[in-house]
């Protein structure tokens, strides 16, 4: 189906932070698959735990025990401080079953018509739970009925939850990224999660958090809600834990940990024998190249290039970043962008309309950092000067 607008070119293999094209043109990937090849591309530690684990066994049934699920799982919590895990295959599934947990919370609590705070701006998915949860009518529209229960205010904004809170006596969560991804790489005021923490308690709510985009190392911390010394109840993690194997993964916590019983929930492939072993090999890299501590240097690095570079540019404004979820917003609209980067070699995104979007493998070296801001600013500038 054309859901896509694809761009002219088609890659034949990649390796590291490179890729090239059928006819043997080389590009630097600053998007990483929008964040999934974490570990760049062909990592040799993933690679191999494919070809190991489908000489074995590829899948199973959810009705066995599966060991390397049971190994992601308490890999998984030990970073994420979390107590369950629930496996599925992508980050709308995993924010589902958050919505689900949710939803059976509240009932459990006799509310009969449970509610969850969503921002706006934020991307949750694309099934008709997790658009309906999302902040964009661009999303949204063509779709309608869309699925009820959810409460909107505006991300960032303290006193808007609280003013949502005295409207509504049916709310049982409270769903949002710690950082909006899709929405422009949108980083709130320091404390925002904490105080959405606090509220949580004090109303007896679920603090869900969507780490889909922001997790697994990206934000300078194995998870993005860590950089305020924070549990949720629920998180919600997929892209960059299988490195560009189809996972996802719902986490839960406290109150949240139990809700879910035999006959609630289930998926097909989630958790699989091939899938784990992938996601396992992924945890192992990050844990012993200390991927967390890498992103955050690296990030600090190319914000400080791409904020010299630019310096003199004043198309380019609020050069922005946490860890390697790097943005900045040009002054006009510029999706012709993406296309226009092929022709220097280079794989960026532009996201809502205007802010160029850059989400490198957390694997880059120096020189690697040179590359990208010396083909980044030739096209910018060439660009903004056209």
């Amino acid at each position: 189906m054309n859901t896509y607008g694809r761009l002219p070119v088609t890659f034949a293999r990649g390796e590291g932070v490179w890729l090239w094209d059928t006819e043997n043109n080389k590009y630097f990937d600053a998007m990483a698959g929008v964040a999934v090849c974490s570990l760049g591309h062909c990592h040799a530690a993933v690679t191999e735990a494919l070809r190991d684990q489908a000489g074995q066994l590829i899948h199973t049934s959810n009705w066995y025990r599966i060991g390397a699920q049971e190994q992601l799982a308490d890999k998984l919590c030990q970073h994420a401080g979390m107590d369950e895990v629930f496996f599925c295959n992508s980050g709308a599934e995993a924010n589902e079953a958050a919505i689900k947990l949710a939803r059976l919370y509240g009932h459990q609590q006799k509310i009969k018509n449970p509610h969850i705070i969503v921002t706006e701006g934020s991307f949750h998915g694309r099934t008709l739970a997790t658009l309906s949860a999302t902040g964009s009518r661009k999303v949204q529209a063509g779709f309608e009925p869309l699925v009820s229960g959810f409460v909107r205010v505006p991300f960032n904004d303290i006193e808007a939850i609280n003013h949502a809170a005295e409207n509504n006596n049916e709310i049982v969560a409270i769903l949002v990224e710690p950082v909006e991804g899709e929405g422009g790489i949108i980083i709130p005021d320091a404390g925002y999660l904490k105080a959405l923490r606090k509220i949580c308690d004090q109303r007896g709510w679920l603090l869900m958090i969507d780490e889909i985009q922001t997790g697994m190392c990206r934000s300078g911390k194995w998870f993005a809600y860590q950089h305020e010394n924070i549990l949720p109840d629920v998180c919600t993690v997929a892209k960059a834990l299988g490195n560009g194997v189809p996972i996802g993964a719902c986490l839960a916590s406290g109150k949240a940990a139990n809700l879910m019983q035999p006959g609630n929930h289930a998926s097909t492939y989630g958790g699989n024998p091939l899938a784990c072993r992938a996601a396992l090999a992924v945890i192992d890299t990050m844990e012993s190249e200390q991927l967390d501590k890498k992103a955050s240097d690296l990030g600090k690095l190319l914000l400080a290039k791409l904020s010299a570079e630019f310096s003199d540019t004043p198309q380019v404004s609020n050069i922005r970043g946490l860890g390697l979820l790097i943005a900045f917003d040009l002054d006009g609209p510029c999706t012709d962008l993406m296309e226009k980067a092929l022709a220097k070699g280079l794989l960026i995104n532009v996201t809502a309309g205007q802010t160029i979007r850059l989400l490198p493998p957390l694997i880059l070296s120096d020189e690697d950092i040179d590359i990208l801001v010396e083909r980044l600013t030739s096209l910018i500038k060439e660009y903004v000067g056209s």
